[in-house]
C-alpha cells in the first residue's frame, strides 16, 4: 500500500506539512496520521494507536514521567524529621492509652495478689473486673492466650507406640522431678510427655481375671470408653492432671459403661448415648453435634493405631481415676455424695483394668475391623440426622444375661 494519497494535482504542490499529514497511520492503517512517536518516529493517528504501537516506548515514557514527578515530591531533611516526631508522639500516646487500660482492668489489691504469687479465682475479682473478664471471654481475647492442644493420638509419634509381650512399657523416658506428678500410692504422671506411658507391671491374662471367656460386647464397650476419654481430654485441653476429680466426673457423665453401669449392645447404641451427653445443655458449649462427630473421628483414629496405643490410653485413664480417688480422700464433701462417687470410681477402675488386659490380647486386625464398623455407624448417623440438631434416641436392649465382667473371687 502506498504511504501517501494524493487527492488532486493541487494537493501535490502543497507544503511539506500538508504532505506529512496525509500519511496513513502505521498502526491501524485506516486513518491519516497526525502524530509522531518521539522515541521511534512511528506515525500514528490517535491515543489508542500510540498505546498499542510499542509497549517499550509507552512504558519507558510513563516511567520517566513518574520518576520526574517523584523527584519534585522528594522531601527534604526537615520534612522527614517532622514526620518522625509526629509518629513518635502518636506511638507514645498509644502506649500510654494501653497502660491506662491495663491499669483499669485489675485493681491494686488484685495486682498485689498476682505479684506475690498467690492464685486468684473468679470470685476474688471485683464486679468491674468480672465484667472485663467476661467481656474478654466473649470477644475471644483470652482464647488467643491459650496454645491450641494437639491430641497425642493425632501426632506422628503415636504410630510408633510399642509395648512388650507382657504389655509393659519397653522404654521409660527420663522424667524431671519438677514436672512429675506423683502420689503416695505410686501413681506417677509426666504432663510434658507426648504419649501416655504404658503399664509398669506385666498385664495378667484375661482368663485369670474371670472364670468364663470375655464377652463379645467388650469391643462395643471399648468404643464408649474411648469416646469418653477423648471428650474429657479435649474439654480440659489435654491437662486432666489440673483437676482429676472434675475430669473423672466428666468422664463418668459421658460414659454409659463407666458411669452408669450401662451395657450397650451395638456400636450405634454406644455412640448415640455418648453423643446425647455431648449435645446436652451441660456440654453444648463445646460445639454440639459437630464436636460429637469430631470425637467419633478421634475414636476411629485411635482404633487405627492398634492395641499398644489403646493400652496406653486405658493406662492413662486408669491413672486419672486413681488420682481422682486420691484427691477425694483429702477432701471432705458430703458423705452421701462422696460415697457415691467413690463407688463409681472404684468400679470404673476395675473395668478399665480388665479392658486394658483384654485389649492387649487382641490381634491388630481386630482394631481395623472395629474402626470400620465405627466409621460405618458414623455415616449412618450423619445420613439420619441430616440437618437436624438432635441425636436419634436409641431403644435400649434389656440385658437378660449375666454381667459382662465378673471378678474371680
Amino acid at each position: 500500500m502506498d504511504e501517501t494519497i494524493i487527492t488532486s494535482e493541487a494537493a501535490s504542490g502543497s507544503s511539506q506539512l500538508n504532505f506529512s499529514s496525509r500519511i496513513i497511520c502505521r498502526v491501524c492503517q485506516k486513518q491519516f496520521s497526525q502524530y509522531t512517536c518521539p522515541r521511534c518516529n512511528t506515525r500514528y493517528c490517535s491515543l489508542p494507536c500510540y498505546k498499542s504501537h510499542s509497549l517499550r516506548c509507552t512504558e519507558s515514557f510513563m516511567k520517566e514521567n513518574v520518576m520526574a514527578e517523584l523527584q519534585h515530591l522528594r522531601p527534604d531533611e526537615g520534612s522527614k524529621q517532622k514526620m518522625l516526631d509526629i509518629l513518635k508522639r502518636l506511638h507514645s500516646e498509644d502506649e500510654a492509652d494501653i497502660m491506662d487500660e491495663d491499669d483499669s482492668l485489675l485493681s491494686e489489691e488484685t495486682l498485689q495478689k498476682v505479684l506475690s504469687g498467690n492464685q486468684i479465682s473468679f470470685e476474688d475479682l471485683s464486679a468491674e473486673e468480672k465484667k472485663h473478664f467476661q467481656r474478654a471471654v466473649a470477644s475471644g481475647e483470652l482464647s488467643k492466650l491459650i496454645k491450641p492442644w494437639e491430641p497425642w493420638w493425632l501426632k506422628t509419634s503415636a504410630k510408633d507406640i510399642s509395648l512388650g509381650q507382657d504389655g509393659t512399657q519397653l522404654i521409660h523416658p527420663l522424667v524431671r522431678e519438677d514436672t512429675a506428678v506423683s502420689s503416695e500410692d505410686g501413681i506417677e504422671v509426666d504432663p510434658l510427655h507426648d504419649i501416655p506411658l504404658g503399664p509398669d507391671s506385666p498385664l495378667p491374662s484375661v482368663s485369670k481375671l474371670r472364670a468364663s471367656g470375655p464377652s463379645p460386647l467388650l469391643a462395643v464397650h471399648l468404643v464408649d470408653i474411648i469416646y469418653s476419654y477423648c471428650f474429657t481430654l479435649r474439654l480440659y485441653n489435654g491437662d486432666w492432671q489440673s483437676d482429676p476429680i472434675g475430669s473423672a466426673t466428666v468422664l463418668l457423665s459421658i460414659s454409659s459403661v463407666l458411669g452408669q453401669g450401662g451395657q450397650p449392645q451395638t456400636v450405634l447404641e454406644a455412640l448415640s448415648h455418648c453423643m446425647e451427653q455431648t449435645c446436652s445443655p451441660t456440654f453444648r458449649h463445646m460445639g454440639g453435634l459437630q464436636f460429637a462427630l469430631g470425637l467419633i473421628n478421634d475414636t476411629i483414629a485411635l482404633l487405627h493405631l492398634g492395641g499398644p496405643a489403646l493400652v496406653c490410653l486405658l493406662c492413662d485413664l486408669r491413672k486419672l481415676i486413681q488420682l481422682a480417688e486420691k484427691d477425694l480422700k483429702s477432701e471432705k464433701p458430703r458423705k452421701s455424695k462422696s460415697s457415691e462417687i467413690k463407688t463409681k470410681l472404684k468400679s470404673a477402675e476395675r473395668k478399665i483394668y480388665f479392658m486394658m488386659c483384654w485389649a492387649h490380647e487382641q490381634p491388630r486386625e481386630a482394631w481395623s475391623s472395629l474402626a470400620a464398623i465405627v466409621e460405618a455407624e458414623k455415616n449412618r448417623l450423619v445420613d439420619f440426622i441430616g440437618s437436624k440438631t438432635s441425636i436419634p434416641e436409641m431403644k435400649k436392649v434389656q440385658n437378660e444375661g449375666k454381667p459382662l465382667i465378673k471378678e474371680v473371687e
